[in-house]
């Protein structure tokens, strides 16, 4: 019953902000809640407190004992929504497939898959040595078995 409540109070917060999106909600045994969320334009620490607070206080602690965690999808996290590959257009990313692995700037993104593009060393067609070459591969969600960012330090 609690897990239904909270459920509700949380779509209702993510209501109230469309730029913010549900990535995992779990509860554990003891009443542990932990929330985690995305954006598309990031998450700021004024976007976990909005949240949090939209379900605590609206949670009565006399009635039931319960901790709460709201964080942001780290920037190591792999991606799993489309919604989240479209806020990363643009950006080097890693995807593992079922077969390959392959690393790339992340260029289109819809509802059936992505699109990488990336520059590579080939031997030349004719005569020795290699030339660079632009290549791009069309990639299928349901392909996808992980895919991260890949951050610059």
């Amino acid at each position: 019953m609690l897990k239904d409540k909270v459920k509700t109070l949380l779509d209702d917060a993510l209501d109230q902000d469309e730029s913010l999106f549900l990535i995992d909600f779990s509860m554990g045994a003891d009443n542990s809640i932990h929330v985690v969320l995305d954006g598309d334009n990031g998450v700021s620490v004024q976007d976990c407190i909005k949240v949090s607070r939209a379900i605590e206080h609206n949670l009565d602690r006399d009635e039931e004992d319960f901790s709460l965690t709201v964080t942001s999808a780290g920037a190591a996290s792999p991606m799993v929504y489309p919604r989240q590959f479209k806020k990363n257009i643009g950006r080097k990313i890693k995807v593992q497939t079922q077969d390959d692995l392959y690393e790339g700037s992340l260029t289109e993104a819809n509802a059936e898959g992505i699109v990488l593009e990336w520059k590579a060393r080939e031997p030349k067609p004719i005569g020795k040595g290699k030339t660079t070459v632009q290549k791009k591969k069309e990639i299928l969600f349901s392909e996808i078995k992980e895919a991260k960012v890949i951050l610059k330090y």
